[in-house]
Protein backbone atom coordinates (compact mmCIF):
# COMPACT_ATOMS: atom_id res chain seq x y z
CA UNK A 1 0.00 0.00 0.00
CA UNK A 2 2.74 2.46 1.00
CA UNK A 3 6.48 2.12 0.62
CA UNK A 4 8.23 4.31 3.20
CA UNK A 5 11.92 5.12 3.05
CA UNK A 6 14.22 7.77 4.50
CA UNK A 7 14.99 9.44 1.16
CA UNK A 8 11.31 10.09 0.46
CA UNK A 9 10.49 11.29 3.98
CA UNK A 10 13.44 13.71 4.02
CA UNK A 11 12.68 15.28 0.65
CA UNK A 12 9.02 15.63 1.65
CA UNK A 13 9.99 17.42 4.83
CA UNK A 14 12.42 19.73 3.00
CA UNK A 15 10.08 20.55 0.12
CA UNK A 16 7.05 21.21 2.32
CA UNK A 17 9.13 23.39 4.61
CA UNK A 18 10.37 25.40 1.63
CA UNK A 19 6.82 25.98 0.39
CA UNK A 20 5.88 27.66 3.65
CA UNK A 21 9.21 29.46 3.84
CA UNK A 22 8.06 31.19 0.65
CA UNK A 23 4.67 31.88 2.27
CA UNK A 24 6.59 33.83 4.93
CA UNK A 25 9.30 35.48 2.81
CA UNK A 26 6.76 36.80 0.31
CA UNK A 27 5.45 39.10 3.08
CA UNK A 28 8.78 41.01 3.20
CA UNK A 29 8.48 41.42 6.98
CA UNK A 30 10.66 38.75 8.57
CA UNK A 31 14.41 39.44 8.74
CA UNK A 32 16.80 37.80 6.31
CA UNK A 33 18.37 35.68 9.05
CA UNK A 34 15.19 33.66 9.39
CA UNK A 35 15.38 32.73 5.72
CA UNK A 36 19.04 31.75 6.07
CA UNK A 37 18.28 29.42 8.96
CA UNK A 38 15.35 27.83 7.15
CA UNK A 39 17.20 27.33 3.90
CA UNK A 40 20.19 25.75 5.63
CA UNK A 41 17.92 23.37 7.59
CA UNK A 42 15.94 22.28 4.56
CA UNK A 43 19.01 21.99 2.35
CA UNK A 44 20.50 19.67 4.97
CA UNK A 45 17.34 17.54 4.86
CA UNK A 46 17.34 17.43 1.05
CA UNK A 47 21.01 16.48 0.98
CA UNK A 48 20.22 13.81 3.55
CA UNK A 49 17.62 12.48 1.13
CA UNK A 50 20.25 12.12 -1.59
CA UNK A 51 22.65 10.37 0.79
CA UNK A 52 19.87 8.01 1.93
CA UNK A 53 19.02 7.23 -1.70
CA UNK A 54 22.64 6.36 -2.47
CA UNK A 55 22.78 4.01 0.51
CA UNK A 56 19.48 2.24 -0.27
CA UNK A 57 17.81 2.45 -3.68
CA UNK A 58 18.14 5.22 -6.25
CA UNK A 59 14.90 6.43 -7.83
CA UNK A 60 16.27 8.48 -10.69
CA UNK A 61 13.28 10.76 -11.24
CA UNK A 62 12.95 11.57 -7.53
CA UNK A 63 16.66 11.97 -6.91
CA UNK A 64 17.41 14.09 -9.98
CA UNK A 65 14.53 16.38 -9.05
CA UNK A 66 15.89 16.51 -5.50
CA UNK A 67 19.31 17.48 -6.87
CA UNK A 68 17.68 20.30 -8.85
CA UNK A 69 15.86 21.37 -5.69
CA UNK A 70 19.16 21.46 -3.77
CA UNK A 71 20.94 23.50 -6.45
CA UNK A 72 18.09 26.00 -6.73
CA UNK A 73 17.88 26.26 -2.93
CA UNK A 74 21.61 26.90 -2.67
CA UNK A 75 21.31 29.64 -5.30
CA UNK A 76 18.49 31.26 -3.32
CA UNK A 77 20.58 31.13 -0.14
CA UNK A 78 23.60 32.72 -1.85
CA UNK A 79 21.49 35.50 -3.40
CA UNK A 80 19.90 36.23 -0.03
CA UNK A 81 23.31 36.53 1.62
CA UNK A 82 24.78 38.65 -1.18
CA UNK A 83 21.84 41.07 -0.95
CA UNK A 84 21.77 41.29 2.85
CA UNK A 85 22.64 45.01 2.78
CA UNK A 86 19.18 45.74 1.32
CA UNK A 87 17.31 44.15 4.25
CA UNK A 88 13.59 43.58 3.76
CA UNK A 89 11.04 46.28 3.12
CA UNK A 90 8.72 45.60 6.05
CA UNK A 91 11.56 45.45 8.56
CA UNK A 92 13.03 48.73 7.25
CA UNK A 93 9.72 50.56 7.39
CA UNK A 94 9.07 49.42 10.94
CA UNK A 95 12.55 50.47 12.03
CA UNK A 96 12.03 53.92 10.50
CA UNK A 97 8.66 54.34 12.21
CA UNK A 98 10.08 53.30 15.58
CA UNK A 99 13.03 55.67 15.18
CA UNK A 100 10.73 58.56 14.33
CA UNK A 101 8.44 57.77 17.27
CA UNK A 102 11.27 57.63 19.80
CA UNK A 103 12.84 60.79 18.40
CA UNK A 104 9.52 62.64 18.67
CA UNK A 105 9.01 61.52 22.29
CA UNK A 106 12.54 61.92 23.64
CA UNK A 107 14.54 63.88 21.11
CA UNK A 108 16.94 60.92 20.89
CA UNK A 109 17.64 59.49 17.47
CA UNK A 110 18.07 55.74 18.03
CA UNK A 111 20.92 53.97 16.30
CA UNK A 112 18.93 51.64 14.06
CA UNK A 113 20.51 49.30 11.50
CA UNK A 114 21.10 51.16 8.29
CA UNK A 115 20.21 49.51 5.00
CA UNK A 116 21.27 50.55 1.54
CA UNK A 117 18.17 52.24 0.12
CA UNK A 118 18.94 51.49 -3.52
CA UNK A 119 20.26 47.96 -3.11
CA UNK A 120 18.08 45.23 -4.68
CA UNK A 121 16.24 43.02 -2.18
CA UNK A 122 16.12 39.24 -2.24
CA UNK A 123 13.34 38.14 -4.64
CA UNK A 124 10.96 35.66 -2.90
CA UNK A 125 10.28 34.10 -6.30
CA UNK A 126 13.53 32.17 -5.88
CA UNK A 127 12.08 30.44 -2.83
CA UNK A 128 8.94 29.65 -4.81
CA UNK A 129 11.01 28.10 -7.61
CA UNK A 130 12.99 25.95 -5.17
CA UNK A 131 9.78 24.86 -3.46
CA UNK A 132 8.24 23.92 -6.81
CA UNK A 133 11.24 21.75 -7.70
CA UNK A 134 11.06 20.14 -4.27
CA UNK A 135 7.39 19.29 -4.74
CA UNK A 136 8.20 17.79 -8.15
CA UNK A 137 10.64 15.49 -6.36
CA UNK A 138 7.89 14.60 -3.88
CA UNK A 139 5.55 13.87 -6.80
CA UNK A 140 8.02 11.43 -8.36
CA UNK A 141 8.73 9.87 -4.97
CA UNK A 142 5.00 9.38 -4.37
CA UNK A 143 4.48 7.67 -7.74
CA UNK A 144 7.17 5.22 -6.73
CA UNK A 145 5.99 4.86 -3.12
CA UNK A 146 2.56 3.28 -3.29
CA UNK A 147 -0.54 1.99 -4.99
CA UNK A 148 -3.05 3.16 -6.15
CA UNK A 149 -0.90 5.91 -7.64
CA UNK A 150 -3.47 8.72 -7.31
CA UNK A 151 -3.90 8.09 -3.60
CA UNK A 152 -0.15 7.74 -3.10
CA UNK A 153 0.51 11.05 -4.87
CA UNK A 154 -2.18 12.87 -2.91
CA UNK A 155 -0.85 11.48 0.38
CA UNK A 156 2.74 12.31 -0.54
CA UNK A 157 2.10 15.93 -1.50
CA UNK A 158 -0.16 16.66 1.46
CA UNK A 159 2.22 14.92 3.84
CA UNK A 160 5.05 17.16 2.62
CA UNK A 161 3.00 20.28 3.25
CA UNK A 162 1.87 19.03 6.67
CA UNK A 163 5.36 18.24 7.95
CA UNK A 164 6.74 21.46 6.44
CA UNK A 165 4.22 23.92 7.80
CA UNK A 166 4.32 22.68 11.39
CA UNK A 167 8.13 22.85 11.33
CA UNK A 168 8.14 26.36 9.90
CA UNK A 169 5.63 27.59 12.45
CA UNK A 170 7.77 26.35 15.34
CA UNK A 171 11.00 27.82 13.91
CA UNK A 172 9.34 31.16 13.17
CA UNK A 173 8.23 31.38 16.80
CA UNK A 174 11.88 31.35 17.85
CA UNK A 175 12.68 34.15 15.43
CA UNK A 176 10.57 36.56 17.49
CA UNK A 177 13.40 36.51 20.06
CA UNK A 178 15.65 38.02 17.40
CA UNK A 179 13.06 40.37 15.89
CA UNK A 180 10.74 41.21 18.81
CA UNK A 181 8.88 43.99 17.00
CA UNK A 182 7.66 41.60 14.32
CA UNK A 183 3.89 41.42 13.94
CA UNK A 184 2.23 38.14 14.83
CA UNK A 185 0.54 37.83 11.45
CA UNK A 186 3.30 35.70 9.81
CA UNK A 187 3.22 33.11 12.60
CA UNK A 188 -0.55 33.18 12.84
CA UNK A 189 -0.72 32.50 9.10
CA UNK A 190 1.45 29.40 9.42
CA UNK A 191 -0.50 28.07 12.40
CA UNK A 192 -3.76 28.51 10.50
CA UNK A 193 -2.27 26.71 7.50
CA UNK A 194 -1.34 23.86 9.82
CA UNK A 195 -5.01 23.52 10.75
CA UNK A 196 -6.08 23.73 7.10
CA UNK A 197 -3.62 21.06 5.88
CA UNK A 198 -4.55 18.84 8.86
CA UNK A 199 -7.94 18.20 7.20
CA UNK A 200 -6.77 16.55 3.93
CA UNK A 201 -3.89 14.88 5.80
CA UNK A 202 -6.37 13.13 8.10
CA UNK A 203 -8.88 12.31 5.39
CA UNK A 204 -6.27 10.83 3.03
CA UNK A 205 -4.75 8.65 5.75
CA UNK A 206 -8.21 7.33 6.63
CA UNK A 207 -9.11 6.72 2.97
CA UNK A 208 -9.20 2.96 2.15
CA UNK A 209 -6.91 1.22 2.35
CA UNK A 210 -6.00 3.40 5.30
CA UNK A 211 -6.10 3.83 9.03
CA UNK A 212 -9.74 2.73 9.18
CA UNK A 213 -8.44 -0.75 8.38
CA UNK A 214 -6.01 -0.53 11.28
CA UNK A 215 -8.68 0.70 13.70
CA UNK A 216 -11.17 -2.06 12.78
CA UNK A 217 -8.49 -4.75 12.97
CA UNK A 218 -8.29 -5.60 9.26
CA UNK A 219 -4.64 -4.56 9.37
CA UNK A 220 -2.81 -5.91 12.40
CA UNK A 221 -0.57 -3.32 14.07
CA UNK A 222 1.12 -6.10 16.11
CA UNK A 223 0.19 -4.33 19.36
CA UNK A 224 -3.47 -5.38 19.73
CA UNK A 225 -4.68 -2.11 18.18
CA UNK A 226 -2.64 0.16 20.48
CA UNK A 227 -0.79 1.93 17.68
CA UNK A 228 -4.05 2.65 15.87
CA UNK A 229 -5.43 4.43 18.91
CA UNK A 230 -2.10 6.16 19.45
CA UNK A 231 -2.55 7.55 15.93
CA UNK A 232 -6.04 8.77 16.81
CA UNK A 233 -4.60 10.51 19.87
CA UNK A 234 -1.98 12.23 17.70
CA UNK A 235 -4.62 13.37 15.22
CA UNK A 236 -6.86 14.91 17.88
CA UNK A 237 -4.01 16.41 19.87
CA UNK A 238 -2.51 18.09 16.80
CA UNK A 239 -5.67 19.98 15.92
CA UNK A 240 -6.27 20.82 19.58
CA UNK A 241 -2.78 22.31 19.81
CA UNK A 242 -3.42 24.35 16.67
CA UNK A 243 -6.56 25.80 18.24
CA UNK A 244 -4.83 26.60 21.54
CA UNK A 245 -1.90 28.20 19.70
CA UNK A 246 -4.21 30.49 17.73
CA UNK A 247 -5.89 31.49 20.98
CA UNK A 248 -2.50 32.19 22.58
CA UNK A 249 -1.45 34.43 19.69
CA UNK A 250 -4.53 36.58 20.27
CA UNK A 251 -3.26 37.55 23.71
CA UNK A 252 -1.50 40.91 23.89
CA UNK A 253 1.36 39.90 26.17
CA UNK A 254 4.64 39.20 24.38
CA UNK A 255 4.98 36.00 26.39
CA UNK A 256 2.05 34.65 24.38
CA UNK A 257 4.36 34.28 21.38
CA UNK A 258 6.76 32.15 23.40
CA UNK A 259 3.84 30.10 24.70
CA UNK A 260 2.67 29.59 21.12
CA UNK A 261 6.16 28.47 20.14
CA UNK A 262 6.17 25.88 22.93
CA UNK A 263 2.79 24.61 21.82
CA UNK A 264 4.07 24.21 18.27
CA UNK A 265 6.97 22.16 19.66
CA UNK A 266 4.36 19.73 20.94
CA UNK A 267 2.45 19.96 17.67
CA UNK A 268 5.54 18.81 15.75
CA UNK A 269 5.66 15.65 17.85
CA UNK A 270 1.98 14.87 17.42
CA UNK A 271 1.88 15.88 13.73
CA UNK A 272 4.83 13.65 12.88
CA UNK A 273 3.18 10.89 14.90
CA UNK A 274 0.00 11.40 12.89
CA UNK A 275 1.86 11.15 9.60
CA UNK A 276 4.67 8.66 10.15
CA UNK A 277 2.86 6.19 12.41
CA UNK A 278 0.13 5.86 9.78
CA UNK A 279 2.60 5.38 6.94
CA UNK A 280 4.60 2.80 8.88
CA UNK A 281 1.46 0.80 9.72
CA UNK A 282 0.18 0.99 6.16
CA UNK A 283 3.52 -0.12 4.77
CA UNK A 284 3.43 -3.37 6.77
Amino acid sequence: MISIDAATVLVQWAAGGWVFLWVTTRRREVGLGYGWIQRIVFLALALGSLVAALSTEIVWTRDLATLGFVLCGMFALVVSMVRKSAGVLGQKLRAERNTARVAAMTGIDRDEPRFEPCAPEFPPQLDLLAAALGMVAVLFASVFAGDPVALSVARGLVSALFMGVVTDAMLLGHWYLVQPGLRRDPMLELVRWTGIVWVPETVLLLWPVGMVSVLNGTIDDAYNGLLGWFWVACVLTTIALVGVTIAALRERAYSAVMAATGLMYLAILTAFGQDLVARILLSA
